[in-house]
């Protein structure tokens, strides 16, 4: 990536301005273009009547563009992709939509973001499902993960929940061979991408997942609000959505008594939204190009967590998570004798260094992008060398 790239593209994001920032895993930055495309989309609304004809049309057109931008950075159809507010938005529908019977299990890693484990406790109340957690903190082997998954397997399983990278050690699973074995057992994988998107380099017809539920918000920059779901063209067929509303439909008429569904990702959408929300995520994808292709920003971020990595290994009073270097920008680290919270919240005031705390393993975590400095990351280790 050349510097004056990068030098540009930061020098237009306000979030950046005056303040040390490592929290892209949590949620992303608003460059100022992105910005301006969302109030001009606001703007235009409003010139042409919010609920005219010309909107409407003008909607419908946002709606597809910003599908088929999606589509082209995950290496899939744009018929494939819903759009939704987020990534749990996402795994409700897919884990919502499948036909639950009393007994069947749903397989989950203890790595599984509390949203992710909520909706599992939710589906065992509702339909008597029984989750089961399979131990992957401190695997950092991809044959240590799948076996940990086959030594926990159970023949009534219907579906594994898993996240393509973990959000507290930045590890990523063997998501090909984890789904080829687990289609071999007759059951689905629905994945949380909220760690992976923006971050590896996808194309997820390859990988062979079911469902992958991903938001705009984080590694890609773009704006709270808006994300999505691929759902693999089967699943899609025989989901049923559990939120309904017109944007599903396919006609407004004969809808008792089973309504009519788009043929495609919208079947899952329920109505209005905030449309001028896709302009925004379009703009932040085509800022994150100027940043570089895809692999060459996983290969600098990656790059720069590593070389984080190894920094806080040096310093005494510092205990990465991870005993092997990071292959994403998710760096864990426990500062000995400091309480995370207050870390964080001392970091933010004192240095205007905004960083994460997590509860489990409780530590703190840096998300390190490819658009972070390295003279960043040399403040960061001076400040936790202090």
């Amino acid at each position: 990536m050349a510097p004056s790239a990068l030098e540009t593209w930061r020098s237009q994001v306000p979030a950046l301005q005056g303040r040390w920032y490592f929290n892209y895993g949590g949620q992303g930055v608003l460059h100022q273009q992105v910005l301006d495309a969302i109030q001009q989309s606001f703007a235009y609304c409003e010139s042409q009547g919010s609920f005219s004809g010309v909107i409407n049309h003008w909607i419908t057109e946002e709606l597809a563009q910003t599908r088929h931008a999606i589509a082209v950075e995950l290496g899939v159809a744009a018929e494939t992709i819903t759009l939704t507010e987020n990534t749990t938005t996402g795994c409700n529908i897919a884990l919502w939509s499948l036909p639950w019977q009393p007994g069947d299990r749903l397989l989950l890693t203890d790595c599984e973001h509390p949203g992710i484990v909520a909706i599992a406790a939710q589906l065992q109340q509702r339909f008597g499902i029984v989750p089961q957690f399979v131990p992957v903190l401190g695997l950092e082997s991809d044959a240590a993960i799948i076996a940990a998954i086959q030594h926990h397997w159970h023949p009534q399983i219907k579906a594994l929940m898993i996240s393509h990278v973990l959000w507290n050690t930045g590890q990523i699973l063997p998501l090909k061979a984890i789904a080829d074995w687990c289609h071999q057992q007759g059951a689905l994988v629905i994945v949380d991408a909220a760690q992976s998107v923006g971050v590896l380099p996808l194309d997820l017809t390859a990988l062979g997942v079911d469902a992958y539920a991903f938001t705009g918000h984080k590694w890609w920059c773009g704006p709270v609000g808006l994300g999505g779901l691929y759902l693999e063209p089967n699943f899609q067929a025989a989901g049923q959505p559990l939120f309904v509303g017109w944007r599903g439909l396919s006609s407004s008429k004969n809808l008792l008594p089973v309504p009519s569904w788009q043929p495609n990702g919208a079947k899952f959408e329920v109505a209005s939204s905030c449309y001028p929300l896709l302009a925004g995520l379009r703009t932040a994808l085509d800022l994150q190009r100027q940043l570089g292709t895809a692999q060459e920003r996983y290969d600098r971020l990656t790059k720069l967590s590593q070389w984080l990595w190894q920094h806080l290994h040096e310093l005494p009073h510092i205990r990465p998570i991870r005993q092997t270097p990071p292959p994403t920008g998710l760096v864990s680290f426990e500062v000995v004798g400091a309480a995370p919270n207050a870390l964080m919240q001392r970091l933010e005031t004192q240095e205007r260094l905004l960083i994460r705390a997590l509860p489990h393993p409780l530590c703190l975590r840096a998300s390190i992008h490819a658009a972070v400095l390295e003279s960043e990351l040399e403040h960061l280790v001076m400040v936790l060398s202090r």
